[in-house]
């Protein structure tokens, strides 16, 4: 009987029998956490404003630049989602810190590959790289702010992670874009790119703690819990996935809102530039989606602790789908702005909201693994969003059509949630 226990509770949590819960009791080391997702947003927002730009000023590919960035954010999507799995499971076996280091190091050739990129194929092998580290840093950065919090704190938390994350990709995006000015497009990513990955990565050995046992410590202690042994990946992805009517709801909602920010990548600057916009312009309008989105999560996530997720998960999704066909129907720059601002609050209400929510219904001594099932599914949103709208712009010989894809498909996707999800 000791043994099997043990298999769900290693030993470390017999000896820390004084492990407490809670922001204040812990703020050193989610201070610590936080730190390190606005490492790894900086990391993912450093490319979003300039490898773009490499295809026509360092390859030649101007003319193919709409369709190589789609390939760009696939392959970063498809990455990403597998690594989301599998870091939630290696997590919850493993440990927390042992994933995050491993991300990091994951990342370390990125600078070097877009330093020295002879063609389009490195960048693409960067991008998977980006892609690894983005599933298990990110991830494990969440999952330890959970594992050391109170039960009742998961929108706070998830609206504290969202919000240092995002606002670290807004702030890659303006940096990197004056060191390119000023170095040029690979010696600035080079710079760049590696002082944040180095300086991510010796903090996460050096100061950075293993939070699993403050995870397992969330389960009540007694013989039916400690017997039970987890489930395989794969029966927790099929349940997750398919067999719990509210992981289903959630894990589908987050794939579609992937399709929204996948518009925002790649499809509104070109569209708003065929609008006879100016690229400053454009990148302001895009810039004030990706302020409201970031600042809003401090307010939209622990709302929903307060209030319960269903109400801004649905409200979010229908915000933003509102949002994104009123761009299309409208055609001067200030409304374009209220509504980029619209679709933002419409993301933070649902994006926080939705990780909290499967964090509700997940066993704490399996919530990492579940987390990862719901990261999976809404990450491969990107990779599904971006190459049908690739696919729909190119059959349709234009790009209104794929804001009406995203629009309709958000306000679907928040009907399922209405009528499926019925845990709060």
């Amino acid at each position: 009987m000791a043994m099997r226990i043990l298999q769900v509770f290693p030993p470390q949590v017999f000896s820390m029998p004084q492990l407490q819960h809670g922001i204040h009791a812990n703020l050193a080391q989610i201070l610590h956490q936080l730190l390190q997702v606005f490492l790894v947003g900086l990391t993912i927002g450093m490319t979003r404003t300039v490898v773009p730009g490499l295809a026509e000023t360092e390859f030649g590919l101007g003319g193919q630049q709409f369709f190589l960035l789609t390939t760009f954010v696939v392959v970063f999507g498809a990455v990403k989602a597998v690594m989301n799995l599998f870091a939630g499971r290696f997590s919850d076996r493993f440990g927390r810190k042992r994933v995050l280091v491993t991300g990091w190091i994951a990342a370390l050739p990125i600078p070097f590959l877009l330093l020295y990129a002879p063609n389009w194929g490195w960048v693409v092998a960067a991008t998977a790289l980006l892609g690894i580290n983005q599933g298990l840093c990110w991830s494990m950065t969440l999952n330890s702010k959970l594992d050391m919090t109170n039960l009742n704190q998961k929108g706070l938390v998830n609206g504290m992670n969202e919000f240092s994350g995002y606002a670290a990709v807004a702030l890659a995006g303006v940096v990197t874009a004056w060191l390119v000015e000023v170095y040029g497009a690979r010696l600035g990513l080079f710079m760049f790119g590696s002082t944040v990955i180095v300086l991510g990565l010796v903090l996460a050995v050096l100061v950075v703690k293993e939070t699993r046992p403050w995870a397992l410590a969330h389960v009540p202690f007694d013989s039916a819990q400690g017997t039970a042994l987890q489930p395989s990946l794969g029966q927790a992805f099929l349940y997750a996935s398919w067999q719990n009517r509210n992981l289903l709801a959630l894990n589908q909602a987050g794939l579609v809102e992937k399709f929204t920010d996948a518009l925002v990548w790649i499809i509104l600057p070109v569209w708003f530039v065929s609008q006879n916009l100016t690229l400053v312009q454009a990148s302001s309008i895009i810039g004030i989606y990706a302020l409201v989105w970031g600042a809003s999560q401090l307010i939209t996530g622990p709302a929903s602790d307060r209030f319960g997720r269903k109400p801004l998960i649905v409200g979010g999704m229908w915000l933003c789908g509102i949002g994104v066909l009123l761009l299309v129907l409208t055609h001067t720059v200030w409304l374009w702005t209220l509504e980029a601002g619209l679709i933002g609050f419409g993301m933070a209400m649902l994006y926080p909201t939705l990780g909290a929510a499967v964090a509700d219904v997940s066993p704490p001594a399996q919530r990492s693994t579940l987390l990862g099932v719901y990261r999976f599914w809404r990450d491969f949103g990107y990779a599904v969003g971006a190459l049908s709208m690739g696919l729909l712009a190119q059959w349709a010989q234009g790009l209104d059509v794929t804001f009406w894809l995203v629009g309709v498909a958000m306000l679907l996707s928040g009907a399922w949630v209405a009528l499926a999800f019925t845990k709060e």
